[in-house]
Order: structure tokens, then sequence, then C-alpha cells
């Protein structure tokens, strides 16, 4: 990490007073959080990701879909935030209203870590909704149990709260990551190849509005022509040592 370019971006970070951040996959798998494919292994491995990511996949085999989820949901067991989970958090404490925090990822580390306010670009791992639009009858509380639970008024299945392949982000959700990307005076991206769209657009939007960008990642990103900065290295490093103000 060059510590010369370190202190420049702290600089621009006191001037901020708006800062949004982007994280992706990489802050994660600093913590031992899979990837999506990574957790394709055993008996997993025979089935297409695609088949177990979109709504087709699930109303043709909703008990497969379930389990892969279930598992994936087990893989989460015992893993902690990381120190990079834990700067963010403890900024925006110290920071009150001046940092908005936007993750591409679904296994809630942000949360547990103390961050509040988080916009999941992507869901939940950890929640369910209905896979239908619920009527009057469906409640999380008396759905009935199976794989995948149901609702036994109307057989409405529960589905992972995440977004699958070919499904839109929550536009709530979107449009306040727009509106912090666009109001922000600096931007940090954190842990992310910048390869996924809209989610990697919103680093344009920021340098486009007139906020230095930043890129925090331990390998080249497609968003490093974006950047003003380049900080290479691991969240869990970096980012202790950059939001420590």
């Amino acid at each position: 990490m060059n510590s010369v370019l370190l202190q420049t971006v702290r600089g621009w970070l006191r001037e901020a007073s708006q800062v949004a951040v982007l994280t992706g996959a990489g802050i994660s798998a600093e913590s031992g959080v899979p990837t999506f494919r990574d957790a394709q292994t055993g008996y997993w491995a025979q089935f297409r990701a695609e088949d177990m990511a979109t709504e087709e996949g699930f109303r043709a085999h909703p008990e497969r879909v379930w389990g892969w989820y279930m598992h994936r949901r087990q893989l989460m067991v015992g893993v902690q935030p990381n120190a990079g989970h834990t700067a963010l958090a403890e900024f925006a404490q110290r920071h009150p209203g001046r940092l908005t925090l936007i993750t591409q990822n679904v296994d809630g580390l942000h949360q547990r870590a103390g961050s509040h306010g988080v916009l999941c670009l992507h869901g939940d791992l950890m929640e369910d909704r209905f896979l239908d639009l619920p009527r009057p009858c469906c409640h999380p509380d008396t759905v009935e149990a199976g794989t995948p639970p149901h609702c036994p008024r109307c057989g409405n299945l529960l589905r992972p709260g995440v977004v699958w392949f070919g499904e839109a982000l929550p536009l709530a959700v979107f449009d306040a990551a727009q509106q912090a990307a666009r109001a922000c005076n600096l931007m940090l991206v954190v842990g992310t190849a910048g390869v996924v769209y809209p989610a990697a657009g919103l680093a344009h939007s920021a340098r486009a509005a007139g906020a230095r960008v930043v890129v925090v990642n331990t390998a080249a990103s497609e968003l490093d022509g974006v950047a003003h900065a380049v900080l290479h290295g691991g969240a869990a490093q970096v980012l202790p040592a950059l939001l420590a103000l």
C-alpha cells in the first residue's frame, strides 16, 4: 500500500461532506465467504449456476433451489465481519449522516459489523420473500414448513430474498444508491471487479457529478480508469488505515 497516496486520499476524505461506499465480493472474501460459484462444490457441482439463480429454475425445481440456498446459508455459519467491515461501521458512527454504504453483497456482514441503513443492491441471503405477489392470506409468520415453506392457504412459496439473474434491482434501493452517488464528494469502491451493472455504473455517476473516486482492491478492476486513485490492498488492511479519522 502506497503510504503517500493513502495520506492524499485521507485528505480527500477529511474534505468530503458526503461519502458513498460501494462494496463487492472482495471484502467478504477476506472473511472467508465463498463466492456464488465457489459454493458449488460436491453435490451442487452438477448444476448450472444459472439454474440455481433464476425464477424459472426455482419454479421448475423449488425443492432443489431452496436446498441450494440453505446450503449457502450454512456456509455462513461461523463467518465473521473483518476489519474492513468494522472500519466502515465505526466511521459512520463517528460521523453521523456523512457516509452511505452501498453493497453488492448478500451476506449481511456489514449489518453484523454495526452498519445501519445499508443499501443492499442484490438483496439479503438470510431473508425470504414470497415468490408471487402476496395475497391477504400470505404472511411470513404463518407459513407452513416445507422445502420450501409456503402459505398454507394459497400455496405461495417462499423464495430467497436475493436478486436473481434477469431480475431488476430493488427500485427504491437503487434509487437511493444513485442519489448517494450523485450527491457525494468522494466515492470509495471496495473489493469489486466493476463488471456487474448497474452497480458498477454508480462509480461513473459519482465521477460525472464531480466526486473523487477511489478504488480499493487487491487486483486491477474495470473501474480503475474511472478512479482518481487506486489503493492496492485488501479492505481489511486499507480501510482501517484510511478511515481512522
